[in-house]
């Protein structure tokens, strides 16, 4: 079987989060000599495979079986591996059955390597991640078996295959405020207190407002509201409360603290709560690590083209990964039409990812 074939029988499999469609039960038999710690939570499936062939540095490949919904709008099968124009249809083309399939074919064709090489692979990525990758994380400190650094199969490029891997990625904060006033008559507005009007004076203050500058590796952290709601419906009522939810792409400038200090400058005459909750914590590899320059060095090889280091986008599971110690960067196929439907990628993307990977590891 060579790579696109992987590709191919890997789409087929209906992987609807938290389903893995079979795909780990296979993997584990179809990588042999290879060990395989099977660690499912709840439904859940989760596998960590791995074998030593040398005492050098343990290098880890890490994704994710499970793919979103179908949905509708589909001029083909989803879960029929349609090749058209030198692309391959399917849902989880880009995102991450290429990559998955790429690196499951590199190791397969590993007959020597200086250390460790292993999987970490779940069917809990695209859901709440709450039984995935934490979990096997959680196995493998227990049993010694934390990689030093790791590749993410994620879908990295923007314009060509080979013009960007991350590096890091920016963390998540949720926030809620509710402003508390004090329900009237519209014709009364002296006798309530309509938050609506409160908040409307601040709000040009805090709407789409950086709260860092940024630096070499991340954009600025920016304020983003995304639902304001108020009221009843009515024109005769004004409301008692006003809700605002917003979110905030952190970079290792802001914290919470620094949300909680923003919001409080603007909020602190007003009666008001603020909730928020961080769902993701911002991380940057150094370039200098091995796992990079090899990665770049490889990725130049295979494809002519030197990857930018990026950490923008949203989140991925390199996010629990990179607390553990390891040096973790995601590189994988262009970023075009994940979610959408009709997803796809081109069958050289998927061909030149499985080069990037071999030419990774017999040069790591």
């Amino acid at each position: 079987m060579d790579v696109i074939e992987l590709f191919k029988s890997m789409l087929e499999r209906k992987s609807e989060t938290p389903d893995d469609g079979g795909a780990l039960s296979w993997i584990s038999e179809y990588l042999e000599g290879y060990t395989s710690i099977v660690i499912n939570r709840e439904e859940v499936q989760n596998l960590f495979i791995y074998k030593k062939f040398g005492e050098g540095e343990h290098l880890c490949f890490a994704g994710h079986v499970d793919v979103v919904p179908a949905g509708e709008g589909w001029t083909t099968d989803p879960y029929t591996a349609i090749e058209k124009d030198g692309y391959i249809y399917g849902r989880g083309a880009q995102d991450m059955k290429s990559g998955l399939s790429a690196f499951i074919q590199a190791v397969h064709d590993t007959k020597d390597f200086g250390g460790t090489l292993s999987l970490l692979l779940t069917s809990d990525e695209e859901g709440p991640a709450k039984n995935g990758t934490v979990k096997v994380l959680e196995v493998l400190k227990e049993k010694n078996l934390i990689p030093d650094a790791c590749i993410v199969a994620e879908p990295t490029c923007s314009h060509v295959f080979g013009d960007a891997m991350k590096v890091g990625r920016r963390g998540s904060i949720n926030g809620v405020i509710e402003k508390i006033g004090k329900q009237g008559h519209a014709a009364y507005p002296e006798k309530a207190t309509n938050p609506i009007h409160k908040v409307a004076q601040v709000l040009h203050h805090m709407a789409g407002v950086n709260l860092d500058d940024g630096d070499e590796y991340f954009s600025p952290s920016q304020f983003v509201v995304t639902d304001i709601r108020a009221g009843m419906e009515v024109t005769n009522v004004t409301p008692g409360k006003l809700k605002m939810m917003f979110n905030v792409r952190n970079s290792t400038k802001t914290d919470q603290k620094s949300i909680e200090d923003f919001v409080h400058k603007y909020f602190k005459e007003m009666n008001y709560t603020l909730t928020l909750d961080q769902s993701a914590y911002p991380f940057v590899t150094d370039s200098n690590t091995h796992i990079v320059r090899s990665l770049d060095k490889a990725i130049e090889k295979v494809t002519g083209v030197i990857p930018e280091h990026s950490t923008a986008g949203g989140t991925s599971d390199a996010r629990f990964i990179a607390p553990c110690g390891v040096d973790v960067v995601e590189f994988g196929v262009k970023n075009d039409t994940i979610h959408a439907p009709n997803e796809r990628t081109s069958k050289e993307e998927v061909q030149k990812l499985y080069e990037v990977f071999r030419e990774l590891i017999d040069t790591y």
